[in-house]
């Protein structure tokens, strides 16, 4: 069974599960979110909730177990998943790109607070990429989207995949606090 992700007991209890598994716990990628473009005249106190919620307190929720485990160790890797939105900000459904300006401060806060603890904090910011919600879109939009893209195209999953392995690796041993944008530049 899955934790409610919203719910910080039961993902302290999942956290200590794998802990328990495993014996401990190297890399955390927070990587669960919604979205929505709602207009701000339309938006109700419980749909910005709701983004908040799973968007912000969850990755909260999961860092907090997490972090103590790493700490014991002498250190582990935390990756948030945040969007081109928390640099650009979007034209509606102010609560997807607040969300996610909030885990850039989360990120880079805890990047300066854990790495006396040898815990690197970074976060990856994707761009439009080729996902089921870009699926669901419709072809004009994608198309629209993409023109506005210097390579043309929406990136590919692997793509964005890619820079969460690079953050989880060696190879970044001595970055923390960044936020790596995965976006084809699809913001100048």
């Amino acid at each position: 069974m899955y934790p409610k992700l919203t719910n910080a007991a039961e993902v302290e209890e999942a956290i200590l599960n794998v802990k328990e598994k495993f014996g401990r716990i190297d890399i955390l990628v927070n990587n669960a979110g919604i979205s929505q473009n709602t207009p701000l005249y339309n938006y109700t106190p419980e749909e910005f909730d709701k983004v908040i919620d799973l968007n912000v307190k969850a990755i909260f929720y999961a860092i907090l177990p997490t972090a103590k485990i790493m700490k014991e160790q002498g250190g582990g890797c935390i990756i948030n998943t945040s969007s081109m939105v928390s640099i650009s900000g979007q034209p509606a459904g102010v609560g997807y790109p607040t969300s996610k300006f909030a885990v850039n401060g989360l990120t880079i806060s805890l990047a300066r607070e854990l790495g006396r603890d040898n815990i690197r904090v970074n976060a990856v910011a994707p761009g439009v990429t080729k996902t089921d919600m870009v699926a669901a879109l419709p072809e004009q939009v994608v198309q629209s989207i993409s023109a506005k893209i210097p390579f043309g195209r929406p990136g590919e999953p692997e793509e964005v995949a890619n820079a969460f392995l690079y953050l989880a690796s060696d190879l970044a041993g001595y970055v923390t606090g960044e936020i790596l944008s995965v976006d084809g530049a699809a913001r100048a």
